[in-house]
């Protein structure tokens, strides 16, 4: 075999493992949001159309958080006062801490420096004011106590992560009740992989764990969307041609079956969503 032919054989090769497909039987990619809104830092069109009452003060859970991006960005956006992310994928839950690490690092970073520059503002005031070398650096000495006291609550006090399986064996801790919860494009996950007594499994459980008036953001992916993924593994195979809870049942469901007392279509504020992420969001209120 001469070098050319041994060159095209090894670009053939790079070509087909560069074309494999990324397997994630769980919806568990590892760059999902990157897929969903593209590498630029722009915000999740989701976030939008959440409501701060929602979240402002209150306790909320995130299931199906994958690498904790959009959980992240609730806890900063609308000051939670505590979200759990969970995933049963634990290299996911390692990049959500992993994001919380790095966001936490620039934030600290950033709040140096703005800390800094006001420090040495208010020491230029006082010197163009012929103030005492003394009364300056007590000042200063205040205004530094003053930052380091009044911070907003730290991120990592609010949003935290743990790999668990929602469904079969999650409890939450000290019997804990939240105020909001979101499943966001996680149900034809649950869905394929322990069919319609999963789903119900989920539902029911989102409920119990719901204080009275509580929320639950749902985002439920198409029925037209479960083809494409039935053939990641033997069970959800199966599980496909069983599924007689469709999707367009499930606003049925949680309201008649399942006790949610009323539902709040947000789909038409919904703007900016890639191509195949134009799903319906509901929110609906035990």
């Amino acid at each position: 075999m001469d070098n050319n032919e041994q060159a095209e054989k090894v670009s053939g090769a790079n070509k087909r493992k560069r074309k494999r497909k990324e397997i994630a039987p769980f919806g568990n990619y590892r760059n999902y949001y990157g897929y969903r809104i593209g590498q630029e830092f722009e915000e999740d069109p989701r976030l939008k159309v959440l409501k701060k009452e929602w979240f402002e003060g209150k306790d909320c859970l995130d299931i199906g958080c994958n690498n904790g991006l959009i959980t992240i960005a609730i806890a900063k956006k609308f000051h939670c006062q505590s979200i759990l992310g969970i995933d049963i994928d634990p290299d996911r839950v390692e990049d959500a801490h992993w994001n919380l690490r790095k966001i936490l690092r620039k934030e600290s970073a950033g709040k140096m420096h703005s800390n800094t520059s006001k420090i040495e503002a208010v020491e230029r005031a006082n010197g163009l004011h012929d103030c005492t070398s003394a009364s300056s650096n007590e000042q200063t000495k205040d205004i530094s106590r003053d930052f380091s006291t009044c911070k907003e609550k730290d991120l990592s006090d609010i949003a935290s992560f743990q790999q668990e399986n929602f469904v079969q064996s999650w409890r939450p801790p000290q019997d804990k009740s939240y105020h909001t919860i979101l499943c966001l494009s996680v149900t034809k996950w649950i869905h394929l992989n322990w069919g319609d007594d999963g789903l119900i499994t989920l539902f029911v459980k989102i409920w119990k764990l719901l204080n009275p008036g509580g929320i639950l953001v749902l985002e439920p992916q198409p029925w037209s969307s479960y083809a494409k993924n039935r053939l990641v593994s033997e069970r959800t195979t199966a599980n496909y041609s069983e599924i007689i809870f469709f999707p367009n049942y499930f606003q049925e469901i949680l309201l008649d079956k399942v006790g949610f007392r009323k539902v709040e279509n947000l789909t038409s504020s919904l703007s900016g969503s890639k191509t195949g992420f134009n799903r319906p969001i509901l929110a609906f209120q035990k």
